[in-house]
Parts: structure tokens; sequence; C-alpha cells
């Protein structure tokens, strides 16, 4: 199961009344959009809530994820104590995401371990969830200083953990915004903490989570951020899916931007196990230039079956590559998709290679060919129904079924011969076959 949401939440322990002591009234804009965010968890009703906070132990080349059965924490540091969490931590999502990332090379474990108290980034969305919801373990990840890429590697691994283990999980990504935006602020002001926050709420209100990759690093240390490594693990959680967003509040009135917004899975059609694993392979080899192997959580009929399959990807509306496979050539049809899908997105020679960038626009297809049948007039085609592979000796040329733009069976056959360098006149052969189209 893919993680159901996920929330960028804030954690200044002002906001909790008892710490406040009145004052949270200042940023009330925050508290009811938190509010908003603990009553959508609460109709969710998670097995898990992933947290990553930037306040847990934190390494240079390292990311923590907190070990044991669970751990206390309070707001003692902050004038009340009275305020206790006793949360105990899913073990067995801990030690997969150990595993998959040690597969994946990312330094990422439980070793090291220096303080086991609940940190304050944390206990503030807790604060709030709890509220409304008192069931669901936790898993409690801290940053690191690798670059932001290993951050998204990070949050890619963490989503086939949650698919493996069946868990419903969302994932709450725990982080201030500029601590630079007054003068009159504990930080002081600097124009990129404003610069920051405008930019930081846009990608994140309309979803392009991808975006968040591309922050200059020197812009987000300028800023004085907290959250941001933060906010890409949760874009790679997400990575792969489109997404609903949704901007609840952003608030600046204590010099430190508080902003809240939520995201959810928004296309059906990405759920589809065979675009997923086309796009995982792309993403991932577009931006590390990595094979990925086949999860082993597919259908049984992509682990156990062979066949032709073809990806083709478009980016906003218009075609970015397309390349596939008439027959079989893998031991498996999820092997199939992977090939294919490197070379649909890197090898087209009409195009050039996806960059990075361009991942967050892309549309992607996978076409599923049942094995090809000799025929011996167009009237055994039909345009919509059928694909038709057209040959002339060694030449042959492949079109496939209900594309824009092509109407009839003459227009479908003189394309096809024209993609095998077949001059019309020719003597051709002629084979139909069908698809199965995931989009």
């Amino acid at each position: 199961m893919p993680i159901i949401a996920a929330f960028m939440v804030p954690h200044p322990p002002l906001i909790v009344p008892q710490v406040g002591r009145g004052d949270e009234k200042k940023v009330s804009a925050t508290i009811r959009a938190y509010e908003r965010v603990a009553d959508e968890i609460a109709a969710i009703k998670p097995d898990t809530i992933i947290i990553s906070s930037p306040h847990t132990v934190m390494y240079h080349d390292y990311f923590h994820i907190s070990p044991g059965e669970g751990a206390h924490g309070s707001f003692a540091a902050f004038r009340a104590p009275e305020v206790t969490f006793d949360e105990k931590y899913d073990t067995g999502l801990v030690g997969l995401i150990e595993r998959l990332a040690a597969d994946e090379g990312i330094p990422a474990g439980t070793m090291g371990e220096r303080d086991p108290e609940l940190d304050h980034g944390t206990m503030v969305p807790l604060y709030f969830i709890r509220q409304k919801y008192k069931e669901g373990r936790i898993v409690r990840i801290g940053l690191s200083g690798l670059p932001l890429d290993t951050h998204y590697q990070l949050g890619r691994v963490i989503r086939r953990a949650v698919e493996q283990c069946g868990r419903r999980a969302v994932c709450v990504a725990s982080g201030d915004l500029s601590h630079k935006l007054q003068k009159y602020g504990p930080y002081g002001f600097a124009p990129e903490g404003p610069e920051y926050d405008e930019r930081l709420m846009d990608v994140c209100g309309r979803g392009a989570l991808d975006e968040l990759l591309y922050f200059d690093e020197r812009l987000c240390d300028k800023a004085a951020e907290c959250g941001h490594r933060s906010f890409v693990i949760m874009a790679g959680a997400l990575s792969g899916v489109k997404i609903k967003a949704e901007r609840l509040s952003h608030e600046d009135v204590t010099g430190v931007g508080y902003g809240i917004c939520t995201f959810y899975p928004d296309s059906p059609d990405d759920a589809d196990p065979y675009v997923r694993l086309a796009r995982q392979t792309i993403e991932t080899y577009v931006r590390e230039g990595k094979k990925i192997k086949a999860p082993v959580d597919l259908p049984d009929e992509m682990m156990n079956t062979r066949a032709g399959a073809f990806g083709s990807i478009h980016k906003k509306g218009g075609l970015r590559g397309c390349i596939g496979t008439i027959a079989p050539t893998k031991d498996t049809l999820a092997d199939e998709i992977i090939s294919n899908a490197i070379s649909a997105s890197t090898r087209d020679p009409r195009f050039p290679a996806i960059t990075a960038d361009e991942l967050a626009d892309l549309e992607i297809n996978v076409d599923v060919l049942t094995a090809p049948e000799k025929i011996s007039s167009l009237d055994e085609l039909d345009v919509k129904r059928y694909g038709v592979i057209v040959s002339c000796g060694f030449r042959r040329g492949l079109l496939l079924p209900d594309l824009e733009g092509v109407d009839t069976v003459e227009e479908q056959v003189a394309i096809a011969m024209q993609k095998g360098g077949i001059r019309p006149g020719e003597e051709i052969e002629l084979q139909r076959f069908e698809v199965i189209r995931h989009k």
C-alpha cells in the first residue's frame, strides 16, 4: 500500500498552549491549520506516522533512525513538564527501511543514538495529532548533512518499505521555514528569508515537490531555514505519483516562517504497478545513473510472464520518447519494462535524453503487447484495436494502436512502413497485435 498522505508542518513549541501561555494566539492561523491536519490524520487512521525532524539525532554523513521499542518525551525544557509523550516505534518498518537503505548504499540506520528522548520537532506535531488520534506507532528519522538528492533517495526507500510492509502510513515532514523574516525576530532579517519562504510555499502549494531538489544551498543557508531537508525526504516518499496539494497557512509574525501544506496522491493511474515501475526506473536512472532491480512486491504476472512492451513518455502533451520490444527479450515482463523505460527516456534517437528537471512534467504509459499474428490484408486491421507490424525482408516498422492523429488503417500502415524504411510499392508482410495499455 502506498503512503496515503503527507503533511508539511512547523514545530514552534510556542503553539502548544501550555508553553505559549497565551502567546500562541499570535499564530492562530497556524494553530487552526494544525488542527485540520490532526483531523485529517485521525480520519485516515494510519498504522504508522513517519516523522522526519531536524531536531532529533543528526550526523553529517548518516541518517539516524530512532531505535528500540519506543521513547518518552516532554516539554519540560519549555516550562511545561506536564505535557508528556510515550510513543511506540514501528520496529518492523524501521528494520525494513534500514535494510533497503543499505541495499541502495544510503547511510542510514539505528546506530549512534545520543539521546533517546523525543525532540520538540517530533513532539509539536504529535501534540496536535494525539489530541485527535491516539493510535498508530511512529517512525522517527533525522536529517543529515548529505546532499538533497540523498535525502530524496531516502524518501524513496521509505516509500518502498511502506509498500512492502503493507502499512497504512502517513508522512509528517516537520520543519520551520526561514528564521530571518523580520528585524525584530530572534535571528534578524535577511532578504533571502522572504525569498525562500515565498518560493517554498509556491512549490509546495502547487505540489511540485521535485522542485525542492533545485533550491540553491546558498539561498537555504542565508535564509536560515531548518526544514528543507525534511521536506525533501517527504518529496522522495511521494515520488512517482501526481500530488493533490493544498496550502493551509503561512505566518511570519514571529520572524520565523511557519508553513502548513497537505499532500495526497491524486492519480489512480500512477498507482498502476506497471506505470509506477516505469516511473521509478526513469527517475532513478535519470537522477542517479542506476538501473533499479524489480521490486519484490510486484504482481505475479509481472514477475512470472514474458512479453514485449513499449514505454512511451509525454511532456505537456507532446511525445518525449517511445521505445519498446515486439517480442520479449528479458526473463520477466518487469525486466522488459525496466529496460525499455531506460531506453525511452535516454536513447530515443529522435530526442535528447531526459533531464532531472523534466521529471515532474512527464506522463508515462506502458503498453504490453500480445504475440503478433500474421494477417493477409488490411481488412483484418482495426486502427483502434490492433497495432501493426510491416515487414519487407529484414526491414520492419511497428505502430501501436489507438494513436492520436492516426484515423485509418491506410495511415497506420503507411507510417509503419516509413518507420521501417520500406518504400511504397515494395512487397510487404503484415502482422497485427493487441496491447494492454497502462496509463
